[in-house]
C-alpha cells in the first residue's frame, strides 16, 4: 500500500486542476479493486527498469565473459593448436567457428587418409527477432518509426521465447524512439480535441497528455507482451503468413488477437491479448480523471484496444509486401524487390 500512496501523491502533485488552483481532483477514491491495480503498474515498470538497467538481460555475452580469466584463454589458445597424430585443430574448428565439424575430431586409427574439415551442411539461420531485420520479410521498425520487434518473417523459425525474450521485446516497443514520436503526435491530437477537459491546455497540458499516452503504450506492452505470456506459456510474437489469397491472410492476421501459439508451438486461445489487454485498461483508468474510472469506461477502452491490435495484425501481414514493391523502390529505386 505504501507503492500504491506514493503512486497517487505523485499524481496528485502532478495533476494540480488548472480551473482550481490549489486543488487537486479526487483521482483516487476508488474501490479495493484498483490498488490492485496499482501493484500491477508496480510490476509493470518493475520490470520496464530491469529489462532495460542490467545489460545483461539484453546484451550477449562476450568472449571476456565467456573466458573470464586469462588462465582460461590461454588454455583455449592452447587447445585451438593442439596435434591429435595426423589432425591439426585449426582456429576454424572450434565450435564456434563458422564451419566447424566433427569429423576434424575423428580417431586417426579408424581411418587411412587424413581427414579433410568440411563445412557442416547448411541450415536456415534462426535471426534474433529484433536483432536485425529478415531480407524481404518484417522490418524492426516499419517507415523507420513504428516500432516491429515482435513480427516474426514468413516461414522463419525460431525457438521458444523465454521469459527474457517476453520483457525484452516488450520493452523494445515500449521505449524504442518511435514509441516517443508516435506518444508525441497522439498526444498532440487528444489535446487539440480537447478530450480530456481536466487536463487543462499549453504546455503543462500537453505533458499531462503526453505521460500518459506514454504509460499506455507501456501497460498494453508489457500486459499483452510480457507478463501474461510468461504467466501462460504463451508466445508474444506475431507470425506473418505471407501466402495465400489476400482475403485469407486478412482473416488469418486479423483473428491472432483470439489465436496463438504457446511456448510448446501448439495453437492456443489468446488469452495473452485479451487478459492483458483487460488489465492495461484497467491499470491506466488509475491515472486518469475519476468519471472516466468506471467499468464501461474500462471496457470500452479494453474493446478499443483489442480491435486496434487486429488491425494492426493485419497491417504487419502485408508491410513485407509494402516495403518491397513499394518503399524500399521509392528510397533504392535500384533495388528491385528488394526489402529493407
Amino acid at each position: 500500500m505504501k507503492i500504491s500512496a506514493l503512486f497517487r501523491e505523485t499524481v496528485r502533485l502532478i495533476d494540480v486542476n488548472p480551473a482550481t488552483p490549489g486543488r487537486s481532483p479526487r483521482l483516487f477514491t476508488v474501490p479495493v479493486f484498483f490498488p490492485c491495480l496499482h501493484a500491477c503498474c508496480a510490476v509493470v515498470l518493475l520490470s520496464a527498469f530491469v529489462c532495460l538497467a542490467i545489460p545483461g538481460l539484453v546484451q550477449a555475452q562476450t568472449p571476456e565473459e565467456r573466458y573470464p580469466s586469462s588462465q582460461a584463454a590461454s588454455d583455449v589458445s592452447t587447445l585451438a593448436h593442439l596435434d591429435l597424430g595426423s589432425y591439426r585443430l585449426a582456429d576454424a574448428s572450434l565450435p564456434d567457428a563458422p564451419g566447424f565439424s566433427s569429423s576434424v575430431v575423428a580417431d586417426p586409427q579408424e581411418t587411412t587418409a587424413p581427414a579433410t574439415p568440411t563445412s557442416a551442411p547448411h541450415a536456415p539461420q534462426t535471426v534474433p527477432q529484433g536483432e536485425q531485420d529478415v531480407p524481404g520479410g518484417q522490418t524492426k521498425r516499419i517507415l523507420g518509426i513504428i516500432p516491429n520487434y515482435r513480427s516474426v518473417s514468413a516461414d522463419q523459425h525460431l525457438p521458444p521465447q523465454t521469459v527474457k525474450d517476453k520483457f525484452v521485446a516488450a520493452a523494445h516497443d515500449s521505449f524504442d524512439y518511435g514509441s516517443f514520436v508516435l506518444a508525441a503526435v497522439q498526444a498532440g491530437v487528444s489535446i487539440s480535441g480537447n478530450s480530456y477537459p481536466e487536463f487543462g491546455k499549453g504546455v503543462l497540458g500537453y505533458g499531462r497528455y503526453y505521460w500518459r499516452t506514454l504509460l499506455d503504450t507501456a501497460d498494453e506492452n508489457f500486459m499483452v507482451g510480457g507478463v501474461v505470456p510468461a504467466v501462460l506459456h504463451q508466445d508474444s510474437r506475431f507470425y506473418t503468413l505471407g501466402h495465400g489469397s489476400i482475403g485469407h491472410r486478412v482473416l488469418y492476421a486479423s483473428t491472432r488477437v483470439l489465436i496463438t501459439r504457446g511456448d510448446s508451438g501448439n495453437a492456443q486461445p489468446n488469452f495473452s491479448e485479451i487478459i492483458g489487454a483487460g488489465a492495461a485498461s484497467g491499470i491506466s483508468s488509475t491515472y486518469y480523471p475519476e468519471r472516466y474510472r468506471t467499468w464501461t469506461k474500462v471496457g470500452q477502452k479494453w474493446l478499443t484496444s483489442v480491435i486496434i491490435d487486429g488491425a494492426n495484425f493485419t497491417f504487419k501481414e502485408f508491410w513485407p509486401d509494402i516495403n518491397q514493391h513499394y518503399v524500399s523502390r521509392v528510397y533504392h529505386p535500384k533495388a528491385k524487390g528488394s526489402g529493407e
